[in-house]
């Protein structure tokens, strides 16, 4: 699934002042909501494992590959072209 938050996006104007980065909090919900796609709506979620490599610019194109890995359990990956920005895994609680 695609992922790009455009430069107006509401979280920006606070992180960082003059040199914006997209927040892990709006990666991880895009990941989630990549997941729900293929899913349908989640009950509550934990993260027992989750690392950002390389951070998300307003406006950069990424991809978020999500797999199932066991009912209940999506290990993620998002990546920009060969670069690996975040991953993890997300589990039913």
């Amino acid at each position: 699934m695609p992922l790009c938050i455009a430069a107006s996006h509401p979280c920006l104007s606070g992180h960082f002042p003059g040199q914006p980065v997209v927040p892990g909090v709006v990666i991880l919900d895009a990941v989630q909501q990549a997941i729900e796609v293929k899913a349908g709506a989640l009950p509550p979620l934990r993260l027992p494992q989750v690392k950002f490599v390389q951070p998300l610019l307003p406006g950069e194109s990424a991809e978020i590959v999500a797999d199932s890995t066991a009912p209940g359990r999506w290990r993620f990956r998002v990546v920009r072209g060969d670069n690996l920005l975040a991953s993890g895994e997300m589990v039913v609680t």
